[in-house]
């Protein structure tokens, strides 16, 4: 169990440094959104690569139920199909017809070794997001985004992606390079939440960080070599931006100078760090409870 117990902290340097950044109006910011948009960086073209299959029981699903997806295949086994609801049948039916096959017909569709439990799809990109969207998604409580630097195993990033659905996180945000595409790997690591935690994607990193303090965000990086906690360094902000490095290397010395703060986990002196998504997935919870806390 993470701690309770509250720490009175000084911040007034990195309140003055982060002061500073919001007093600066952003510099060319029709260019740089430009420069940003994923639509751009591609050529026009968004999201995962076109033969992008979602595979198994939970990304399936959360694909059909997600209104935004538009289904392009769906290949299952028979016993799949009748174990399917009518609800679920039509919302299948009213894009594509069903394409029924054995288990192993499936799996040529697939990579080696994929767990498909029956079932596969084959969707259209998900619709690009963009920074600016957050500002439309605010509300009145505490808004937490993750920004992930650098994270390139598939499996992290899903398991992130689980654990931002659990606790609210409003949106993931990932670099261009550097950064796994949404395949099926990912997909099923994330169990469905692909379709409800929006990912932003971004040409540079420091940028993003820059255009997040414009947006009221108090940036946060996660260090374990930083001399205050977490729930000290993030007591009395609303709107947090939660940055995560990769996975062994940690924070980049660039990213982490963007940062207004850094802080860390309390863990044991008996273990040196956690894998990435499992620190996600321990901020998370601290930052949703210290938000149900101060609501109380």
């Amino acid at each position: 169990m993470l701690q309770d117990t509250k720490h009175n902290i000084s911040i007034a340097m990195t309140r003055s440094k982060s002061a500073n950044i919001r007093g600066r109006k952003p510099q060319r910011e029709a260019e740089n959104s430009a420069r940003n948009s994923p639509r751009a960086r591609h050529g026009g073209k968004s999201g995962p690569p076109s033969e992008a299959w979602l595979y198994g029981d939970h990304a399936v699903m959360a694909a059909i139920a997600n209104p935004a997806r538009k289904i392009r295949r769906l290949v299952l086994t028979k016993a799949k199909l009748e174990t399917l609801d009518e609800e679920t049948r039509g919302r299948i039916e009213e894009q594509v017809a069903p394409e029924l096959t054995d288990k192993d017909g499936i799996a040529k569709l697939l990579p080696d070794q994929a767990i498909h439990q029956g079932i596969a799809l084959l969707p259209s990109p998900l619709p690009d997001r963009s920074l600016e969207d957050l500002t439309r998604e605010s509300g009145q409580g505490t808004m937490v985004v993750a920004i992930l630097d650098q994270v390139t195993d598939p499996h992290n990033v899903g398991a992130i992606l689980r654990s931002a659905a659990a606790f609210n996180v409003a949106a993931v945000i990932l670099p261009d390079r550097h950064s796994p595409p949404v395949t099926g790997v990912l997909a099923k690591a994330a169990s469905g939440a692909v379709e409800v935690v929006p990912i932003i994607r971004v040409g540079n990193l420091s940028r993003a960080l820059d255009q997040l303090a414009e947006l009221g965000f108090w940036r946060i990086g996660l260090d374990g070599q930083a001399e205050q906690e977490l729930e000290q360094a993030a007591a009395n902000f609303t709107k947090i931006a939660i940055v995560l490095g990769a996975e062994g290397k940690g924070l980049r010395q660039l990213t982490a100078r963007t940062c207004d703060l850094l802080a860390k986990l309390p863990i044991s002196s008996q273990v040196e760090s956690l894998n990435v998504s499992n620190a996600a997935a321990i901020t998370f919870y601290e930052l949703a409870r210290a938000a149900r806390l101060s609501k109380s």
